[in-house]
């Protein structure tokens, strides 16, 4: 059923969220005070505007990045960490109305709005223990007549791009290691959900960011305010997270600085149940893994391959649970599956299933539109799915299983490896030398083995092929935001 409750702190958290850019410590109204609307995509309705930034208040925000980036490098590691750490305090005792705020422009029920709040402020407390961790090296020559001294220093000021899906941790797990290395940003949310961000980068204010260390710019035209940016030579470091096309063509753009870039990218993820696995642990990491955030995420299981053997019972499990979850705007804490972000993504969802059904698949649950306002769509398992379909190569990013079968471990092997994505990938088998063989074949930067979420703020995140360059959270996180100097010494 659908149900669409209230949460009577919404108009509170809406109102306290800051609505201007954020440019050298001050909120200011975009030029010619143009904004733009914020939706509930729950309902439609509009939340609330907020300012929609020009080329010029871009410039403007990497200007002010510039400005604090050598005062900021030089400042103290111990308290780059401490502001990290204060921040992290903030953002847990406010998690109620953060969550809340998440839920209401992105739609994620509450419950789940929480887990990313938690995960968010992860990411600060790792990178604030982390800050005082860049290490360097000093040895003698080979050859005993000089000494080399190895430095780390922050690259510069970097431009961060996040997506709406996770609006709040992409965000801490940019700035996070930005901030502990020594570099100055400026970072520009989604437009669908800015309001996280905004949140966000009030808290590190209260927290005693100093001003323009962290700079936000909002905007419709993504393209219109970074491309500037990223050509502009201020400008020494990118990282985005979002679809593989619009990676390609930041790293072109990328190229005439020679920025030093890092890119989470398009998933493609296989889930892999062999015949030995525990049957209930599969569904249940099937469930974690394709309903995690509504099925709108990178890691999200997109395609399943099932031995033939247990194919059926799977199926059966999995729609089960799939078919009793609640529907509904995610304000209250019974809803477990709130609406897609917007029209086009409930359109191209609705369109990977007709032509995944055209082709030969059959619906076990779901497979269509749930009434009603708002962008729902029923969760979903299709059988019988066809490697030609659509969603066998494109990124579903909604609450649709489809399963495949298998009987040869080597051609499960190929088949989740037959994609130019390659983030992450799930396999549940009891069986330990397959677990391990499975694993070292599998194309991808992360594996889950008998486990349905592999992010951790302590793990190297990110993929290989298509999927991105780089790592983000882990020990090597800081790396990103980092320069090797190399000090040769003589005279001794």
């Amino acid at each position: 059923m659908t149900t669409t409750p209230t949460h009577p702190r919404e108009a509170t958290v809406v109102e306290a969220a800051p609505k201007q850019l954020l440019i050298a410590g001050k909120w200011r109204d975009a030029t010619g005070e143009r904004t733009f609307a914020v939706e509930d995509p729950a309902t439609g309705a509009t939340l609330c505007h907020v300012a929609d930034a020009s080329p010029d208040d871009a410039l403007a925000a990497l200007g002010a990045a510039h400005d604090a980036q050598a005062d900021w490098a030089t400042h103290p590691p111990r308290e780059r960490g401490e502001i990290l750490r204060r921040a992290y305090e903030i953002i847990i005792e406010r998690r109620e109305d953060l969550a809340l705020l998440m839920t209401l422009e992105m739609g994620k029920p509450l419950p789940e709005a929480r887990g990313e709040i938690t995960y968010a402020a992860e990411f600060f407390r790792w990178f604030a223990e982390e800050a005082v961790r860049i290490g360097g090296d000093y040895a003698v020559a080979p050859n005993g007549s000089g000494r080399f001294l190895v430095t780390r220093q922050p690259v510069g000021p970097a431009l961060l791009i996040t997506p709406w899906n996770f609006p709040m941790a992409m965000g801490t797990r940019k700035i996070g290691p930005a901030i502990a290395a020594g570099c100055t940003s400026v970072i520009k949310p989604a437009h669908q959900t800015p309001l996280s961000m905004l949140a966000l980068a009030e808290i590190l204010r209260e927290a005693g960011l100093p001003d323009g260390v962290l700079n936000v710019v909002t905007a419709t035209d993504a393209g219109a305010i970074m491309e500037p940016m990223i050509r502009d030579p201020r400008a020494r470091k990118l990282s985005f997270t979002g679809s593989t096309a619009i990676g390609r063509k930041l790293i072109e753009q990328s190229a005439q600085q020679v920025l030093k870039v890092s890119l989470e990218l398009g998933g493609n993820a296989p889930f892999l149940v062999f015949d030995d696995a525990d049957l209930d642990a599969a569904v249940e990491g099937a469930m974690q893994a394709k309903m995690r955030n509504i099925g709108e995420a990178c890691t999200a299981a997109n395609r399943f391959y099932v031995h033939a053997d247990i194919a059926q019972a799977f199926s059966d499990k999995l729609a089960e649970r799939m078919s009793a979850l609640t529907i509904g705007r995610g304000v209250s804490d019974d809803i477990q599956v709130g609406p897609l972000i917007d029209e086009k993504q409930l359109g191209k969802v609705t369109d990977l299933v007709s032509d995944a059904v055209a082709q030969g698949a059959q619906v076990v649950t779901g497979g269509d539109r749930h009434g009603g306002d708002g962008y729902f769509y029923t969760p979903t398992v299709l059988t019988g799915v066809p490697e030609g379909a659509r969603m066998a190569s494109e990124e579903i990013f909604g609450p649709v299983a489809p399963i495949t079968t298998f009987t040869d471990e080597r051609d499960a092997i190929a088949k989740a490896n037959n994609t130019e994505y390659g983030l992450v990938s799930y396999l549940y088998t009891q069986n330990l030398q397959r677990g391990l063989r499975v694993t070292e074949a599998l194309d991808t930067g992360m594996v889950g083995l008998n486990q349905g979420i592999v992010s951790n703020p302590a793990a190297p995140f990110g993929g290989v092929k298509a999927s991105g360059l780089g790592r983000e959270g882990g020990k090597v996180g800081i790396d990103e935001f980092l320069e090797t100097k190399y000090v040769s010494i003589g005279g001794l």
